[in-house]
């Protein structure tokens, strides 16, 4: 193999696999539904102050 090949491919982001499918006990847990209707009514909000003023 030549020095200048990356043979480091998945190897560095094994970390990075291990870091995001361990889960904290203590982690605050969000439905993803309700983060979508938060957006959508923050998204109507918006929209209602900008036809306002």
């Amino acid at each position: 193999m030549d020095r200048g090949q990356n043979t480091g491919g998945l190897m560095s982001s094994a970390g990075l696999v291990r870091y995001f499918d361990s889960e904290d006990s203590n982690a605050i847990r969000i439905d993803p539904k309700t983060v979508i209707a938060f957006g959508v009514m923050l998204g109507v909000l918006v929209q209602l102050l900008t036809f306002v003023s």
